[in-house]
């Protein structure tokens, strides 16, 4: 049963479950979904469902295919590729605002967020690096004081969950995505907002093709 939530409808609730799901990588390319699976599944009539699956439709992460149903697309490596672009260009915004408008309080949370990921690479503490590096990223974006860049952002950074793991797991780019994090630290520091812009960008293109090599990877071992 899903987790009752009282400040959104029961549809919302609905489709907040299976693109998470999807999101996550619970719910795999190639999955189909039913009406009546889904229903009983997650505990609720099918009309919510019914009205899920058209939104999953109309946000391309499932397809209505003949003879099989709706089958789960997810996020697809062209996909991937524009969020990434896209994302180059709206960090690296966000790092040039964050570097004139952040907070002290902002700017203990980034450093804190900073010390503990060198503290813990030295103990390859993998998952509490991971979240540590999504604490980085949400801290700057709420920094900007931007509403609607912060949302634009943390919605990207939340559809790429399940491919971020992927471009940890390429061998050193723990250790350098943590090197690049201090860089943007600093840069933020000292209030330069053209620096903090250029090692944003060229911070996600590095995640970019440390992604695209663990897919390639990935394709080689299967």
């Amino acid at each position: 049963m899903i987790i009752d939530d009282k400040y959104i409808s029961l549809e919302e609730k609905v489709f907040l479950e299976l693109e998470d799901e999807i999101l996550s990588g619970k719910l795999t390319r190639g999955t189909t979904l039913t009406e009546i699976s889904v229903s009983k599944r997650l505990g609720v009539s099918r009309t919510p469902v019914r009205s899920a699956l058209h939104k999953l439709t109309e946000d391309g992460l499932v397809r209505q295919v003949p003879n099989r149903g709706t089958v789960v697309v997810g996020i697809t490596e062209e996909d991937l590729v524009d969020i990434y672009r896209i994302r180059v260009r709206l960090e690296g915004l966000a790092s040039a605002i964050a570097a004139e408008k952040i907070s002290d309080e902002g700017l203990k949370k980034l450093t804190e967020s900073v010390e503990l990921a060198e503290f813990y690479i030295d103990r390859k503490n993998t998952e509490k690096l991971k979240e540590l590096d999504s604490e980085f990223h949400e801290t700057i974006y709420k920094e900007t004081g931007n509403r609607l860049l912060c949302k634009t952002l943390s919605e990207l950074h939340r559809k790429i969950k399940s491919y971020r793991k992927l471009s940890l797991s390429v061998p050193g780019r723990l250790e350098c995505s943590v090197s690049e994090h201090r860089e943007i630290l600093e840069a933020i520091q000292a209030r330069d907002s053209e620096a903090a812009d250029r090692l944003t960008s060229r911070h996600i293109e590095e995640a970019l093709a440390n992604m695209m090599k663990a897919i390639e990877n990935n394709k080689k071992e299967c």
